[in-house]
């Protein structure tokens, strides 16, 4: 008997729970409901089947954080129960009240996260045995499944080819219209519960618990056939008419930049021997095809002018890396994940490390690609098609094209790809584009870490853009530096790219001036790069609503704010003729270099293609009253509803 009782307190090592507080046995700092079988006395936790209730739920998918239930079943005393989303929940809730045990096979991680998220913290029996542990006791590793065979466990008949990632098509199918569907996946997880009883039977008698231990020894998987045997349609009636809530691309986006704009998506490979997905969207209409080559895609999307490409692929390193390759010295000490790949993964949605081997190519390639396009004025954000299918709720390519397909224009694309058939990456390629529309419409989430490339991913939840960056561009004395602190003035955080050159300028003794700015700014230029630049500009006003940029010289500029605030960045250009800047000119700095050899620096070589790109231009040749009047309004205007306008092509 003492063997017996030793026996049973290490197993409770293996469950989970609050009771006593212990955390999982794997995964320290995670608090379930402990389950108590022995403590120090008989405890009738299993005696009475009347209390115990074993339960298994389905979802649309694997993330807690962005999946729904669709429905839990439940069984007591041998009795199986569901409750299908949008049925009233209170006779589970009842069930649950009164049980005195729960089984469940993973519940802990991922069942009881879902009930909890679907109906809040409700009263759960307190004494909660997870199959998934209990059975490591005895040797049992592996899925449910696995485990079913190894102990010759027979509870499948008619849904033996059914795993997870098909109940949840089964659902998708259901949700249009095919009731048979329903059927099958209340079938499918109806024999996942009851086979927990014959799991539990046997874990037990494994463990070597004499029956004189407990009141009675009560065998679940006797009670448990009744059910299995019982007619489904007893079970689960018919259900339909099934009322799903749909995000749809004119409810989210009217209004917004995303409604008019032109985004390419890009589903790219890691070799340009393997065709890529490319999509032009605009607005909602989506056209696709397949492309090889680094310069095709440049030459098609320079044709296009989009106001956004969005790529699939990871396009920066890991903080601390300098290369992909496994033999950076950074590899040991930073990794091979960024922390958006963390985060994803933390919210239970599956994504490859950046630098993964297999990933090393394909994220070499993207980061060419993008700077090559940054380098000609065109923004470009990283996508991840996958997650934001899992988002959205679309099934993601590997689960079913044909409801990927079905979902994209169930959201509002279309296109010729709706008749058409067409490749799974050119469905990911038109991923990729609406995902650009999430981030143009300001409802998008931008996972980062430090001197990491934002991943974004849309928000359902947001409602928009909040405040404003502006970033102000001109030639030498058009004004720009005045129309920035207008700005300041009403309560913009100011900032200027020439702070940080200043303080290089000092680093190396040297005193800061117009000449000394042009230069080291120049060779910060070409060394550490425009966007190494911006990122430390914008370091004096992190966190502010409502920012000034002083001095945009470079496309790059441009494309680096626009990357990182979306419809929030407002670009302004200030312009003023000649022979008004040179007079300007001389009436603030008095001697030194001429004027013309000033305007013609380096640094300067590039404000007309910059001016091509901003949201609207100010003609400053009159007064410093008339500039101020202009900004202002024009700010204003921005404020009062106009922010999310795209620039006109």
């Amino acid at each position: 008997m003492g063997q017996s009782v030793l026996a049973l307190n290490e197993v409770s090592s293996e469950l989970s729970g609050e009771a006593r507080g212990l955390a999982h046995p794997r995964k320290k700092g995670i608090k379930g409901r402990t389950s108590r079988l022995l403590d120090g006395q008989l405890t009738p936790s299993l005696a009475d089947p009347s209390r115990v209730i074993f339960l298994d739920v389905e979802t649309t998918g694997l993330s807690w954080f962005y999946d729904e239930l669709t429905l839990v079943g439940w069984a007591c005393n041998g009795a199986y129960k569901v409750c299908l989303r949008g049925d009233d929940p209170q006779p589970l809730i009842r069930a649950l009240s009164s049980a005195q045990t729960l089984v469940t096979f993973n519940g802990t991680l991922f069942d009881l996260k879902f009930i909890r998220k679907s109906f809040g913290e409700i009263a759960l029996p307190p004494l909660h045995i997870d199959l998934r542990y209990l059975s490591r006791r005895v040797g049992l590793v592996g899925g449910q499944k696995s485990i079913e065979r190894e102990l010759g466990i027979s509870a499948r008949t008619g849904v033996e080819k059914i795993d997870g990632a098909a109940a949840v098509m089964l659902w998708h199918a259901y949700s249009r219209g095919d009731v048979q569907a329903l059927q099958t996946l209340i079938d499918y997880n109806r024999r996942d519960v009851l086979a927990m009883c014959g799991i539990l039977d046997s874990v037990l008698d494994r463990l070597d618990i004499h029956p004189d231990l407990l009141l009675s020894y009560p065998r679940f998987a006797e009670t448990a056939s009744i059910s299995l045997s019982a007619p489904l349609a007893a079970i689960a009636p018919e259900r339909r008419n099934l009322e799903r809530p749909l995000h749809s691309f004119e409810k989210l986006f009217k209004g917004t930049a995303a409604e008019r704009a032109k985004i390419v998506g890009i589903d790219l490979t890691g070799s340009e021997r393997r065709a890529s997905g490319f999509c032009l969207l605009e607005g909602s209409n989506a056209e696709t095809s397949l492309v090889h080559s680094d310069q095709e895609m440049i030459d098609r999307v320079m044709l296009a002018r989009p106001h956004l490409v969005s790529i699939d692929s990871p396009l920066s390193l890991p903080f601390g890396r300098t290369s992909v390759r496994d033999d950076d010295t950074g590899r040991v000490e930073f990794g091979i994940m960024r922390k958006s790949e963390r985060e994803l993964k933390r919210r239970g949605i599956n994504v490859y490390p950046c630098l993964l081997p297999s990933m090393q190519a394909l994220t070499q390639r993207g980061m060419l690609l993008a700077d090559r396009l940054r380098l000609a004025g065109i923004p470009v954000i990283e996508s991840y098609p996958g997650a934001a299918q899992d988002i959205m709720g679309i099934p993601r390519k590997g689960a079913s094209e044909k409801y990927l397909k079905q979902g994209l224009s169930e959201f509002g694309i279309h296109g010729s790809f709706e008749e058409n058939d067409v490749s799974h990456d050119e469905l990911d390629a038109i991923t990729s584009a609406v995902v650009g529309s999430f981030f143009l419409s300001g409802r998008f989430e931008a996972l980062r870490g430090p001197s990491e490339g934002a991943l974004i991913i849309p928000d359902l939840k947001s409602d928009g853009p909040v405040g404003m960056v502006v970033g102000i561009s001109g030639r030498i004395s058009a004004g720009k530096t005045s129309t920035a602190r207008f700005l300041e003035k009403r309560g913009f955080a100011y900032t200027r790219y020439s702070l940080v050159i200043d303080d290089e300028i000092t680093a190396r003794g040297e005193i800061p001036n117009r000449a000394s700015r042009q230069r080291v700014g120049n060779e910060i230029h070409k060394t550490r790069g425009q966007r190494w630049l911006s990122e430390k500009a914008l370091e004096r006003v992190d966190g502010q609503e409502f920012i000034v940029i002083d001095g945009l010289r470079f496309p790059e500029d441009h494309t680096y704010l626009l990357e990182r605030y979306g419809p929030k960045f407002v670009h302004l250009h200030i312009a003023a003729n000649t022979q008004t800047r040179a007079t300007r000119y001389y009436k603030i700095e008095g001697g030194g270099l001429p004027f013309e050899v000033v305007d013609r620096q380096p640094v300067e070589s590039n404000i007309d293609d910059l001016s091509r790109l901003a949201s609207n231009t100010i003609e400053n040749d009159s007064s410093i009253e008339e500039l101020e009047r202009l900004v202002i309004e024009y700010v204003e205007t921005l404020k009062h509803g106009h922010l999310c306008k795209c620039r006109s092509q």
